[in-house]
């Protein structure tokens, strides 16, 4: 029999149903930001990130977002725009900008929070209170090994560049 430890397939493996999880579920909040809000769900982790942390250089937002800074001040650029975050650029270096959230985006997430809340319930209502707190504590766990083995992996860079062109060649 396969298990989690011991997968025989791709269904077996906990990054598959992670991520299949995370697909299914995180659909929800796409529609519900998209669809209700008119921000992506990028756009979502810079706000819900500057609610907790209320003013962030714009490379500090990306690290603690996981999102590279790239798409990271896309999506700050974006919310810019639409008056929800501000951003200060430094007097000394124009390259540091100390991101924040207007009173508009305070309230976007006052709106947005509560209902991101209750599709987190939603998907835990199947366990109690003890096996939910017992598998946030195993998704901790999980997470310090999965930094961990990044920091010792000896592993090159994604380079999908590279990938593309070894596609044309080979197909």
């Amino acid at each position: 029999m396969s298990t989690l430890s011991d997968p025989g397939g791709l269904d077996d493996l906990l990054l598959y149903k992670l991520s299949r999880l995370l697909s299914v579920g995180g659909s929800m909040v796409i529609r519900l930001c998209e669809g209700r809000f008119g921000i992506t769900r990028r756009e979502w982790r810079v706000i819900a990130r500057l609610a907790r942390e209320p003013e962030l250089l714009s490379s500090e937002l990306a690290d603690s977002i996981q999102l590279d800074r790239a798409r990271t001040s896309r999506a700050v650029t974006s919310l810019v725009a639409k008056k929800l975050v501000r951003r200060q650029v430094g007097r000394a270096d124009r390259r540091q900008a100390r991101v924040a959230l207007t009173d508009q985006g305070r309230a976007l997430h006052a709106q947005l929070f509560p209902l991101v809340c209750e599709i987190n319930r939603g998907l835990l209502s199947p366990l109690g209170a003890d096996e939910a707190g017992r598998l946030d504590a195993m998704l901790a766990a999980l997470q310090d090994r999965a930094d961990a083995m990044v920091r010792a992996a000896e592993l090159p860079k994604a380079d999908r560049r590279r990938g593309a062109r070894t596609r044309r060649v080979m197909g």
